[in-house]
């Protein structure tokens, strides 16, 4: 099959899944407006922005998925409810991780933290995780419950990991990939098992679809931790080698620090750039170009490729070979959206 075909065909696969869940997303997206309506406004607009501009609501749209495989009628309503406390959760999470890497923009728009104080943001992200919270128990489903608070706790678990492991070059790559699985992977994971869970599903097809997710997920953050190295600030939506400056290392950054001997000319740049003193642009796009030539890259790439293999097989548990299809094209979007 030639490129273009091939890129034709996931674009009618990804229309389909947007023609096909749509309404249902749309349900969503109003019950996530309903709960944050908040009394200051310009908190208010910059979150109902976030949810206008939420992309292909990835996390949403797997629990209707994941629900859909089974039984998608009989509990349709909290399905949307489960729904809309994943995306708002996932909303919150991105209050908080702005406000700590003290960020401008996010699509291009401004943060709440670029317009209000430190305080302010963190209890209008507070107030979000307790509304996202309450959607959850709103299901009624005390295993959703217990879901919801896991996957809170392993989102923290994440960002805790970041924060500590700044500026250190000497990580093994169980800790990182440990870290992105709560950043990132964990939220995958809890919106496909709630999902399943409300869809009365198998507790074997929803250990499968749980661990499908997580894959993806994992896919996911370590593409778009790829793409931070490899993509220019236009098509970042913020500077290139963003994680580099802020110290954060990344799969790739670790896998050429793996290559690197001790004491190095490569080592020592590597150090400087990553130490959280205030780097030069040009330095720290010098360590961007050795780390692309390095093949720490495609390296890293291999690996993402391994766990989208991995997260393809499971979903031959999936009875319903409509969703099941659907489901492989919620995987492309997401990993297209990274």
């Amino acid at each position: 099959m030639a490129a273009g075909a091939g890129l034709k065909e996931d674009i009618q696969e990804s229309e389909r899944l947007q023609h096909v869940m749509g309404a249902d997303l749309e349900r969503v997206s109003q019950r996530v407006f309903e709960v944050t309506e908040l009394s200051y406004p310009v908190a208010s607009s910059i979150i109902h922005e976030i949810v206008l501009a939420g992309g292909k609501r990835l996390r949403p749209l797997l629990v209707l998925l994941a629900g859909r495989a089974y039984d998608y009628s009989e509990r349709f309503d909290e399905l949307i409810t489960a729904a809309a406390g994943v995306e708002l959760l996932h909303i919150a999470s991105l209050v908080h991780d702005d406000t700590i890497d003290r960020a401008a923009l996010r699509r291009g728009k401004p943060t709440l933290n670029s317009v209000m104080s430190t305080g302010a943001t963190i209890l209008v992200g507070d107030f979000l995780f307790a509304q996202s919270a309450m959607l959850a128990a709103r299901t009624g489903d005390v295993r959703v419950v217990s879901v919801f608070a896991s996957t809170l706790g392993q989102l923290c678990d994440g960002q805790l990991l970041e924060l500590f492991d700044a500026h250190k070059t000497d990580q093994q790559i169980e800790t990182y990939i440990r870290r992105i699985y709560g950043k990132t992977a964990s939220l995958f994971a809890g919106a496909a098992e709630m999902g399943a869970v409300l869809g009365r599903a198998p507790e074997s097809d929803i250990q499968q679809l749980r661990q499908f997710a997580s894959e993806i997920g994992l896919a996911f953050q370590i593409q778009d931790d790829i793409f931070d190295l490899t993509r220019d600030s236009e098509g970042l939506g913020k500077p290139a080698g963003n994680d580099l400056r802020q110290g954060t290392v990344t799969l790739p950054t670790l896998l050429f620090a793996q290559r690197t001997a001790s004491g190095s000319a490569d080592a020592r740049l590597l150090d400087h750039v990553v130490s959280g003193d205030d780097v030069a642009d040009d330095v720290v796009d010098e360590l961007i170009d050795r780390i692309r030539s390095s093949g720490a890259i495609d390296d890293a790439r291999a690996e993402a490729q391994q766990y989208q293999t991995l997260a393809r097989e499971r979903l031959a548990v999936v009875p319903h070979a409509d969703t099941r299809d659907l489901l492989g094209s919620w995987a492309d979007q997401a990993l297209a959206s990274a």
